[in-house]
């Protein structure tokens, strides 16, 4: 098992580095597309149906894996205050009001 997955792991980041080096661009494209790749290169063996079928299993689990990450980061990402036109970020916490230095004295 440990074997299978080192071997998954591998032709995952070769391909993921290769379509980088293609494509000039890290994006999520990339995972998604080396894990049709991966997914297909492994089922050869077994004939063209089954790298079909494994690439595009593949394919969709990196994307959904892909997408989980990218709602996450959406979910977690502080909302800015928007007054009418106006956009304000909101202070991050541990950080000093205006006027007021790192130990909340006046500088």
């Amino acid at each position: 098992l440990g074997g299978s997955f080192a071997v998954w792991g591998g032709l995952f980041s070769t391909f993921d580095c290769i379509l980088v080096g293609i494509r000039k661009k890290e994006d999520p494209w990339n995972s998604i597309a080396a894990g049709a790749l991966t997914g297909g290169i492994l089922a050869a063996r077994r004939g063209p149906r089954e790298v079909m079928v494994s690439g595009a299993f593949g394919g969709m689990i990196l994307a959904m894996i892909e997408g989980l990450g990218i709602l996450i980061t959406r979910l977690s990402a502080p909302t800015p205050l928007t007054i009418g036109d106006q956009v304000y970020s909101l202070p991050q916490p541990g950080d000093a009001p205006p006027g007021q230095g790192p130990a909340g004295g006046m500088e």
